[in-house]
């Protein structure tokens, strides 16, 4: 996560009500113009640093296949996602829409960027949801032909 011009970040989440609930994170890192970067946490959910231009890496828990984040200001945001997951598939996945780019990586993974955005909300499937869509469709696919058929057959009979 870049941000820029800022002296502190907060990992939380929206609730039902907007109120900002905080989420638990591990391997927070501060990278940019300093070497070494350093942040103080100033409470549970919240990172503060000298006022500057920061990439923020975290890692957090993502539940239901669903991720959304939400931000008091547009920045650039990239969310890889790994090899084997998918989310271009607009019946099972999802990319909120606001100038979302997906790519391929050398290594299978996808990276979903959003170059200034408040929100970013993305829905992942593994693969296999996709082969319970193809069978679910083709299964629906025989049910209108079997129905449907009957119906011809008498309307020609009826019309001849």
């Amino acid at each position: 996560m870049q941000v820029e011009n800022a002296e502190r970040f907060e990992f939380a989440e929206v609730g039902l009500l907007g109120e900002r609930i905080p989420v638990p994170v591990t391997g927070v890192s501060l990278s940019g113009d300093c070497s070494p970067c350093n942040f103080t946490w100033s409470d549970r959910s919240v990172i503060t640093f000298p006022a500057g231009n920061y990439t923020v890496r975290y890692t957090g828990q993502i539940t239901q296949n669903h991720l959304v984040l939400a931000f008091p200001e547009p920045y650039r945001v990239a969310v890889k996602i790994p090899a084997g997951l998918d989310v271009r598939n607009r019946f099972l996945g999802m990319i909120n829409p606001g100038g979302a780019v997906v790519s391929e990586e050398k290594d299978g993974s996808l990276l979903v960027t959003w170059n200034a955005t408040r929100s970013a909300e993305l829905r992942f499937y593994p693969p296999e949801r996709e082969l319970w869509l193809t069978w679910f469709s083709q299964f629906w696919i025989i049910i209108a032909i079997v129905l449907l058929v009957p119906f011809f057959l008498t309307r020609k009979k009826k019309s001849g």
